[in-house]
């Protein structure tokens, strides 16, 4: 995740850089899928959920028994997530575990159309967070979700938390046929007060494999990431409270830093710099694991085709810190990387960005994410011409107008 809105604050408030710890220190952040089980069928899924009953997914005691090697293991985070979480038999039950194990951070992340009508259960948990997917608005969400009404009763939710005091935040998966309407979602989460907005870019897994094809073109997913930038850097000049993050490109890092070398001084650009040199990029097997709904370990949430384990076997702890060959070379700095990401200037920002992509694309899960919408040039790649991307013109917020 690259949370754009706290290194731009690096721009206004500069911190100390944090050294960027050992890969073995490394306690990740956890999403487990705790079930399959979803009312909405999302074109981009990449669980490919449905409402129907999935077999072999973990039991009561199972699924308590990792909770406790969870916390004992000191995950910072955990991520509580599905198909639709609400929809699993004893989700409550788990989450009031969760919550007495004292996770640093709980978060529910949820297609939110049943989260009003639980939101008596879901306050008194207190979770720092809840994470609400809309891919739009109105029908356009309905369309990509597959259910109509799905949009008006997520927001429902949106509301529902907003009333009881819960953290809340709207994730958006930014594709071909919904670009078009990110400025609205923005504009949305403004109206409505929402904490945070979340966007993700599509990753070829599942659903979102079979229709890749709907991926937003590059020139669009730069367009998108300076209206993103642009409204970070508002936020933040003029205190706003909204905070701003994407997911599942790494090069937003870099394309923020491009921003900012052309529009502060160098020795600013050059403290953003080692930030996100200490963030370092693409955390998967790293940072960030998974646990799907019938507990097999995995790098992250979209390599379901790779499992270092499962935990109706082995503890999560005893799987993460074994001998795994994809781990291992997961966490290595640099990755050994083929193509444009080999060759790329900024691989110590970006850390080589989304290997599943790569992977689905070439059957090889260390050459170039074809998703990198930064031109050769723009990467310090010598064939200039291999990809022409036309930059974006658009009206853009002066940024030096407060801070310089």
């Amino acid at each position: 995740m690259f949370r754009l809105t706290r290194y731009m604050h690096e721009l206004v408030a500069p911190t100390p850089v944090r050294r960027r710890p050992a890969a073995g220190t490394v306690k990740p952040v956890v999403i487990w899928n705790l079930t399959r089980r979803c009312n909405l069928r999302c074109r981009h899924c990449y669980t490919t959920s449905a409402d129907v009953p999935f077999p072999g997914e973990l039991s009561h005691d199972q699924a308590m028994g990792v909770l406790e090697d969870l916390a004992s293991f000191g995950v910072p985070a955990l991520i509580l997530s599905g198909g639709e979480p609400l929809s699993r038999f004893d989700f409550f039950a788990l989450a009031e575990r969760a919550r007495a194990l004292d996770f640093r951070h709980l978060s529910l992340s949820t297609n939110g159309t049943r989260v009003a009508e639980h939101i008596d259960r879901i306050a008194d948990l207190a979770f720092d967070y809840v994470g609400i997917s809309l891919d739009g608005i109105g029908a356009v969400n309905d369309r990509f979700r597959g259910v109509t009404g799905a949009f008006d009763d997520a927001l429902a939710g949106v509301r529902a938390c907003k009333a009881r005091g819960v953290k809340v935040g709207l994730r958006f998966t930014l594709t071909e046929d919904n670009a078009r309407t990110l400025p609205d979602m923005l504009d949305l989460c403004d109206a409505e007060g929402v904490d945070k907005f979340y966007l993700s870019h599509l990753v070829y897994a599942g659903r979102g494999d079979k229709n890749r094809g709907e991926d937003a073109a590059h020139h669009r997913t730069r367009t998108a990431m300076d209206l993103l930038i642009d409204r970070a850097w508002v936020a933040v000049a003029e205190d706003q409270p909204l905070e701003i993050v994407t997911g599942n490109n790494d090069a937003d890092a870099v394309w923020f830093l491009r921003w900012v070398e052309r529009n502060f001084a160098p020795e600013k650009a050059a403290h953003v710099r080692a930030h996100l040199q200490a963030w370092g990029g693409n955390s998967s097997g790293l940072g960030v694991a998974n646990i799907d709904p019938q507990g097999r370990v995995h790098p992250d949430t979209y390599w379901s085709d790779y499992t270092v384990g499962s935990v109706k076997e082995a503890p999560f702890s005893s799987l993460w810190t074994g001998a795994d060959p994809m781990l291992a070379t997961l966490r290595q700095r640099p990755r050994p990387l083929k193509g444009r990401c080999g060759d790329c200037a900024f691989q110590a920002v970006c850390g080589g960005n989304t290997r599943i992509r790569a992977l689905q694309v070439s059957g090889d899960p260390w050459a170039e994410d074809p998703a990198c919408y930064l031109s050769n040039a723009e990467i310090g790649v010598s064939d200039a011409a291999r990809l022409t991307v036309t930059p974006f013109r658009g009206k853009s917020h002066d940024p030096a107008h407060r801070f310089l």
